[in-house]
């Protein structure tokens, strides 16, 4: 399987795509380096060797599960997607915000997507079960946080996506896993480890 279509599991279930850019003073002030990235010997270890793409402008071409109401596709948004040969993929989004304040609120908003990522995804999705964990805090720079989501639909594999939500300073960070099963396959000790080094390497 290759890059783009394990993109496009990790965001198989995700609907919509009302992405809010950063307008005015927030493009003004976007820095015009990116903030560092995961590298795919970070990613929990996967049945095949994870390969990453690029660090790239914007968001990524599929939206993130859960959060493609949140993150702003302009500005000061970077992404790297990750995928292997099997069926698992995953992405991290880094979004450098005009202030600390707006980081903060930003981070608030990518959290409160993911915990109510399940009942939001079950209001959309006729005939479909989903679960969720919250998985907690990492104390890392100013926080992190991680959530477990599990949709299914009749007929079809079920999946089941890591989140984890950090800020260091004025970057927020959101790391998304993905893979066909349920909240029982998920790797979440090492994705707890995989999230707070995506914070610890923002700057």
């Amino acid at each position: 399987m290759n890059l783009r279509t394990t993109t496009a599991l990790v965001a198989a279930v995700a609907t919509g795509a009302l992405l809010l850019p950063l307008t005015g003073a927030a493009q003004a002030k976007a820095p015009s380096a990116a903030p560092g990235f995961l590298a795919p010997a970070d990613l929990p270890p996967a049945s095949t060797d994870w390969h990453g793409g690029p660090v790239t402008k914007g968001t990524p071409e599929f939206p993130p599960f859960c959060l493609d109401k949140v993150l702003p596709a302009k500005g000061a948004t970077w992404h790297r997607q990750f995928g292997t040969e099997l069926e698992t993929g995953a992405v991290q989004i880094s979004v450098t915000a005009p202030s600390t304040t707006a980081a903060r609120r930003l981070a608030a908003a990518a959290g409160k997507a993911a915990a109510d990522c399940a009942a939001d995804w079950l209001r959309r999705t006729p005939g479909g079960t989903a679960s969720w964990a919250d998985y907690g805090k990492l104390a890392v720079e100013e926080g992190a946080h991680v959530y477990g989501v599990h949709t299914s639909i009749p007929e079809s594999e079920p999946g089941v996506h890591l989140i984890g939500v950090g800020r260091d300073g004025r970057t927020v960070t959101v790391v998304q896993w993905g893979q066909m099963g349920d909240l029982s396959d998920a790797p979440v000790p090492a994705f707890k480890r995989t999230t707070a080094t995506a914070v610890n390497k923002l700057h």
